[in-house]
């Protein structure tokens, strides 16, 4: 008990590299962050802006886009600035802020699924129905759903976490995360466990309830030509999201806890940074590709602006 310490800094994960080549990770990740924010800014101005695109689909869409956003501001900014200064530190307050930020994020992506399978199987195995069971006070319960859970979620575990008092300072990831500050503990972490445990058996019932309106989802397009046309534009690219979301945070869980050490650090720093790579240009990507109302919108919003823009020059 006598390396007990409870430090005020943590030493994060320094990326291997020569100065030119964090020369060239630092330009790819802004050019990278940029096109996150440009991508999801695009879809959710055009969501906000078009009024024939206030329906629950499109807000859980936005909402998707939102929480991209703000789940990478965790990330990019900081691991820019590490970059960018060759300083790899960070306090434990920021710690966990950025612990917060990026797996609350996470967790608000299950959910907005979860939201979003709920809407498409509202639309296409109840149509009748839909006006009455997705109304406004509805859409709020389940927005707030989203966010609320996964808010509360991840201060009972930064709360847990926070109270042992740990014996290292260096978390081995170029971010923090609730689980390697959980490691450096120099006491049993018992209870840490059983509701992590609670945490993720609660997430798994919610992909679990995803893939049974899957299967009804599936059961009523068999039977109607009209219902399978919905289905691929609306319900395939949620599907796509949900699959490339969760394998990108399967990398990210399984090398947290069962990685090695012998992977090739450029390797093990993809592994662990896909879930904030991937998912947020992928979303508005195939959202704004498969969906052919949003594309319309996207489109005659930048055209709008362009008029308005030509027109103030002729001035």
């Amino acid at each position: 008990m006598e390396n007990i310490s409870y430090f005020t800094i943590f030493t994060l994960t320094e990326p291997k590299a020569t100065k030119s080549d964090k020369h060239i990770y630092f330009a790819l990740s802004l050019i990278l962050y940029i096109l996150i924010i440009f991508l999801n800014l695009t879809l959710i101005v055009t969501i906000l802006l078009q009024k024939a695109l206030h329906e629950p689909m499109y807000i859980f869409l936005c909402n998707l886009c939102i929480n991209g956003l703000f789940g990478t501001a965790g990330f990019y900014p900081k691991f820019l600035s590490d970059l960018f200064c060759d300083t790899y530190v960070i306090s434990y307050v920021g710690c966990s802020l950025q612990a917060f930020v990026i797996y609350c994020s996470v967790m608000c992506e299950f959910t907005t699924l979860t939201v979003m399978s709920y809407d498409r199987y509202v639309a296409i195995c109840r149509p009748l129905d839909y006006r009455s069971v997705m109304s406004n006070s509805t859409l709020v319960k389940l927005l707030l759903f989203s966010w609320l859970f996964p808010a509360l979620s991840m201060s009972v575990l930064l709360v847990l976490s926070n109270r042992l008092p740990l014996c290292g300072s260096h978390i081995d990831k170029l971010y923090c995360d609730n689980w390697s500050i959980v490691k450096l503990s120099c006491e049993p972490t018992i209870i840490n466990n059983i509701f992590g445990f609670i945490i993720i058996l609660a997430y798994f019932c919610l992909v679990i309830f995803i893939i049974c309106s899957y299967f009804k989802l599936i059961a009523a397009c068999i039977k109607s030509i009209e219902n399978k046309n919905k289905f691929m534009q609306t319900c395939l690219p949620h599907l796509l999201s949900l699959i490339n979301f969760t394998v990108a945070l399967l990398f990210d869980t399984m090398f947290a806890r069962y990685g090695s050490r012998d992977f090739p650090q450029s390797l093990q720093n993809f592994l662990v940074l896909e879930f904030l790579i991937i998912p947020p240009i992928f979303n508005p990507f195939i959202y704004g590709l498969k969906l052919a109302e949003v594309r319309k919108r996207a489109l005659s919003v930048f055209i709008k602006v362009k008029v308005a823009d030509s027109s103030e020059k002729k001035r």
